[in-house]
């Protein structure tokens, strides 16, 4: 990515025809995710450019300014709208100091399960105590933590979070169906999984009282 100190400049929408989500007749052979697919990978791209700029602190004039293209243009590429070109986002991922896949294709969290009496234990010397590292905290993460209780019935149906939303969920009393709507995951006391926030997710008691701890992660 050394070579790339000095990106094309965007026009604010005239420099798209060999972008993403559309071919031109003259060049249909150098576009990617064209046709049916076109507008999810668009807007794909649009929510991976919101969240790393949001992530890195950066302002829409900032990062247009570092990336070399202008404000209008990072406004359309963040609200779908627009549709970027290669070099449009190798700019961006310069200016954002993130490789150019983060932006087309980001890493998708997936659903893990660690039962009680797994995982990695650490014992301490002085007392009848055992830590087992459940998840690490991803750089520049923040993590808001809930205590639930839970009674058998409906279930409490969730929308999809802000995007790269993870949910860490450790029951500590009772059974419950927690997890992606499509494929939620039967836990019990002490078991541990987390899935994409991003997406419908449901909890559903299975036992009366049950207790969980539910984590948050925003990126």
């Amino acid at each position: 990515m050394s070579d790339q100190s000095t990106p094309a400049t965007d026009s604010g929408g005239s420099d798209d025809s060999g972008g993403f989500g559309r071919s031109s007749s003259s060049d249909s052979s150098g576009s990617a995710g064209s046709g049916a697919n076109g507008g999810e990978l668009i807007g794909q791209i649009a929510a991976s450019i919101r969240r790393e700029r949001e992530r890195s602190g950066l302002s829409m004039a900032e990062l247009a300014r570092r990336a070399g293209i202008a404000k209008s243009t990072l406004s359309q590429l963040e609200s779908g709208a627009g549709n970027p070109s290669v070099e449009t986002l190798w700019a961006l991922g310069v200016a954002l100091n993130v490789p150019f896949s983060r932006l087309v294709d980001p890493p998708r969290p997936v659903v893990k399960v660690i039962r009680a009496g797994e995982g990695p234990v650490t014992h301490s010397e002085r007392a009848d105590y055992a830590a087992t590292a459940l998840s690490s905290c991803p750089p520049n993460a923040r993590r808001d933590i809930y205590r639930i209780e839970a009674q058998p019935g409906e279930a409490r149906a969730s929308d999809p979070h802000m995007p790269g939303t993870v949910e860490h969920v450790l029951i500590g009393a009772g059974r419950a169906l927690v997890g992606p709507t499509e494929a939620p995951v039967e836990l019990g006391p002490g078991d541990y999984v987390s899935y994409p926030g991003d997406t419908p997710h449901v909890f559903r008691a299975l036992a009366p009282d049950t207790l969980a701890v539910i984590v948050m992660e925003h990126i």
